[in-house]
């Protein structure tokens, strides 16, 4: 769901842990799915009901993806895959900039980044991507993912539209319900037991929906209108060369992060997956699940920690499980009023929510620069991240003959030059 750092390279814990599910029949085996399906559900269908996107075709592309990475890693790691939040915001300007064919084909691209990145940790081993990419470079582009999104978070929350233009909720109603949805889901994450631990954000939005229909800003006639049974809003590509260099930086971090979410279902089933099947198997899984869910018009998709945590916590480690939750996602996925019913869901529930969220992203590259750390009384380092920072959050641009470099893909690419060019002798 949310940014993870992604750069420890702990190994995981030695000898197998007893898998529950080893004796499970084809119906218990549906049925843990659909159970994983409903921990990842909530982060899934808000990632594009921010941006814009279709919440069925977002399902849809979670349940190919997922599939395409099993088919890859042969079907030995309990992951799945959907929606990723670290593209929020450079999904956002790309299609108010190019509209949604163009910006799929930069998400195309971002995924032929992580396949083209496998590749290299297949020749050079993990330790290249460390290289190239160590704290001090993702830790400040994570954190800039968070901030920027800042002020969209605030003004759904208020009420308004995400960029402030107009009012769709009166403010004190609208605040009513954000700050239910927020506080609701501040206690479930730290109060709650056992799976219900694992659901803080659909336990916001339930909450937060049903505070909106009390108070009478819900709006029905979508729902009534849609179809039982429909085609969800597929969206083919349209090639763009700008669309394309500006997201292709941006699939720098969730790469990485990639490294920590397999160390961590590693750590959670006692098998090491960096070996078998390797983590240029799972990198390119996840590079080819993004690539396949830009065909359809989805978001890209990322492992889920959540689903990790549930997997820990019922100690489900059969892959099998994942793929039952793909294909119920991919059936959910036809059913028109399913998706018209998501996307009643007010943009105050979803502000409430995205202040926590959005900060937590921010917070994870906080934590990549402690945990691993940075010394920022070391001249390099500060220059480093005091840059990115500021580029990112005050929204520095560079225009090359109508190419706009900013954002996310901006501070991604200054990061790595500066960490390259500025010498390492600095104190």
């Amino acid at each position: 769901m949310t940014a993870r750092t992604g750069s420890e390279l702990e190994s995981p814990e030695k000898g197998a842990v007893e898998d529950v599910t080893a004796d499970f029949n084809v119906f218990q085996q549906a049925l843990a799915g659909s159970q994983m399906l409903f921990v990842a559900f909530g982060a899934l269908v808000l990632m594009p009901l921010i941006t814009g996107l279709d919440p069925n075709v977002a399902l849809f592309t979670a349940g190919i993806g997922t599939l395409l990475f099993h088919l890859v890693t042969k079907g030995q790691v309990p992951i799945f895959l959907a929606s990723s939040f670290a593209f929020i915001a450079p999904i956002a300007y790309g299609i108010q900039t190019w509209g949604i064919p163009g910006t799929m084909s930069g998400l195309f691209a971002a995924g032929v980044v992580y396949m083209l990145m496998s590749y290299a940790v297949k020749l050079k081993g993990v330790d290249f991507i460390h290289r190239l990419l160590p704290p001090v470079v993702v830790g400040p582009v994570i954190m800039v993912i968070g901030l920027s999104l800042a002020p969209v978070a605030v003004n759904m929350a208020l009420g308004k539209a995400g960029d402030g233009s107009f009012v769709l909720i009166e403010q004190n109603t609208a605040m009513i319900i954000s700050f239910s949805s927020l506080i609701c889901t501040l206690l479930v994450a730290t109060k709650a037991k056992g799976v219900f631990k694992l659901l803080p954000i659909l336990s916001g939005v339930v909450l937060g929906y049903t505070l909106s229909f009390f108070l009478g800003v819900l709006d029905f006639a979508p729902v009534g209108n849609a179809a039982w049974l429909s085609l969800p809003n597929f969206v083919a590509p349209e090639w763009n060369w700008q669309a394309v260099l500006f997201m292709v930086p941006v699939a720098i971090a969730p790469a990485v992060e990639h490294v920590g979410d397999i160390l961590a279902i590693s750590n959670v089933t006692g098998k090491d997956f960096l070996k078998k099947p390797g983590l240029h198997r799972t990198l390119f899984g996840d590079g080819l699940a993004t690539s396949a869910a830009s065909l359809f018009g989805g978001p890209p998709n990322t492992t889920y920690s959540e689903v990790t945590g549930a997997v820990m916590l019922t100690r489900n480690f059969n892959p099998k499980i994942m793929i039952w939750a793909a294909v119920i996602a991919i059936f959910l996925a036809f059913i028109g009023k399913f998706g018209a019913l998501l996307q009643t869901i007010p943009s105050a529930v979803m502000g409430g929510i995205m202040i926590l969220l959005f900060g937590t992203i921010a917070s994870v590259g906080l934590n990549t620069l402690i945990r691993h750390k940075v010394d920022l009384s070391n001249a390099r380092n500060l220059c480093i991240v005091s840059v990115v920072l500021v580029f990112g959050i005050g929204g520095m641009a560079f225009d090359f003959g109508g190419f706009s470099l900013q954002g996310v893909s901006l501070c991604a690419l200054v990061a790595i030059l500066l960490n390259l060019l500025l010498p390492k002798t600095i104190s």
